[in-house]
């Protein structure tokens, strides 16, 4: 993994200013996809630091909740929930027409199946880091954007890009393979120590989410790649609270 790789992947993937000096190739994109998941961890890690201060300070943990999923919002640039959004609309507007779905995610408008699906994830989201607020237990914090990155970097592995052209098509041709696989392995392995429940939600999920686009698209695309990474952070941070009953 390259020092310019993982700068692109921390502009690319949050609203973080970096020093990233001239034209970005094909080759940097693809240099920036194995990085996606080390940027989830300092992601983590500054939602892990966010709630301890809060904890330490005695917040209520629905208020602190809410202010933490604006900053996961904020910080990210809303980017995933976006392609949520986007996803949402054209799998139901799409009627399981190929060619219809990958239209639909074109539409900057928001529909209804959009509408729900941001509410629902936002409302899962809240709940769960609420629950472990409560609870005083925040590593999941930590692990939850690391799993979720993790997940949108092994569709490179998984699947093709579903379009001709944009950054996903070149980053897809220019992937390290070998550096993705081990990236992907480090944080699973780190998953499985810390959080297996967490990491066998995002299995599970990342499994049905990569069935899902085979089977639509044969392939995927950028909203659908930020839907699994909002759905996958969900469930993880679901499974999480729901193991502490």
């Amino acid at each position: 993994m390259s020092r310019r790789g993982l700068l692109l992947a921390i502009a690319f993937l949050t609203r973080i200013p970096v020093p990233l000096h001239g034209t970005v190739s094909a080759r940097d994109q693809g240099d920036a996809v194995p990085a996606w998941p080390v940027v989830g961890v300092l992601l983590g890690i500054l939602f892990w630091l966010f709630a301890s201060v809060a904890d330490s300070l005695g917040w209520p943990a629905w208020p602190t909740a809410v202010l933490l999923v604006m900053l996961w919002a904020g910080i990210t640039g809303a980017l995933h929930l976006d392609g949520l959004a986007d996803s949402a609309d054209a799998w139901l507007g799409g009627q399981g027409n190929r060619e219809r779905t990958l239209e639909i995610m074109k539409d900057p408008a928001c529909g209804p199946a959009g509408v729900v699906a941001l509410v629902l994830v936002l409302l899962g989201k809240t709940a769960a880091v609420a629950t472990l607020l409560e609870q005083s237990v925040l590593l999941p914090l930590l692990i939850a954007p690391a799993l979720g990155r993790a997940a949108c970097t092994a569709l490179f592995l998984r699947l093709p890009y579903a379009r001709e052209n944009g950054l996903g098509h070149d980053a897809a041709e220019h992937l390290p393979r070998d550096t993705t696989r081990t990236v992907l392995i480090i944080i699973a392995l780190l998953s499985a120590w810390l959080a297996v429940w967490m990491l066998v939600a995002a299995a599970a999920l990342f499994l049905l989410g990569e069935r899902l686009m085979r089977q639509r698209l044969d392939g995927f695309t950028g909203d659908t790649a930020g839907a699994l990474v909002e759905i996958v952070e969900v469930a993880a941070l679901l499974a999480a609270s729901l193991a502490l009953i």
